[in-house]
C-alpha cells in the first residue's frame, strides 16, 4: 500500500481535540444514558428531560466547534460559558449525596473543584485558537 504522511499536531490543536472528544462523550451520553444527569439537576427546575437533551445537544455543538480551528475561539468560549451553566447541577448532586456511598460523596465533591481547570481549558483553547496558520 501507499506511503502514510505523518501529520503532525500543535499542542493547541491536540488540547483542542482533546477537549472536543470529552465534549462528544459527555454529550452522546446525555442521551444514551440520561438518568444520572436527570437526577442532578436542581430539584426547582422543571423539564428535567428537556434540559438534559439540551445540555446534550450543547456539549455536541461545543465539541464541533473546538474541534474546528475556524470556529475554535467561538467553541472554547462557548464550551466555558457551558461548564459554569452546568456548576449548580454539580452544586446539586455534592448537596444531595448525603446518602450515597463514600465514593460517590467523594466525587461529586471533587467535581466542584474540577469544574476549574475545565473552565481554564476551555479557555486556553480559545484564546490559543489564533496562534498558529491555519490549514
Amino acid at each position: 500500500m501507499g506511503h502514510h504522511a505523518r501529520v503532525r499536531l500543535s499542542r493547541a490543536d491536540r488540547s483542542a481535540y482533546l477537549l472536543a472528544g470529552l465534549l462528544t462523550s459527555t454529550g452522546v451520553l446525555h442521551f444514551v444514558v440520561p438518568g444520572p444527569f436527570r437526577s442532578i439537576i436542581p430539584k426547582k427546575l422543571p423539564a428535567k428531560n428537556a434540559l438534559v437533551a439540551g445540555s446534550g445537544v450543547v456539549e455536541l455543538v461545543c465539541a464541533g466547534l473546538v474541534a474546528a480551528p475556524r470556529t475554535r475561539q467561538v467553541g472554547g468560549g462557548l464550551t466555558a460559558a457551558t461548564f459554569v451553566a452546568v456548576f449548580p447541577a454539580n452544586v446539586s448532586m455534592a448537596l444531595r449525596s448525603g446518602r450515597r456511598p463514600l465514593w460517590y460523596r467523594a466525587v461529586a465533591w471533587l467535581r466542584l473543584p474540577g469544574q476549574v481547570p475545565l473552565i481554564v481549558w476551555a479557555l486556553r483553547v480559545a484564546r490559543t485558537a489564533g496562534s498558529q496558520p491555519a490549514g
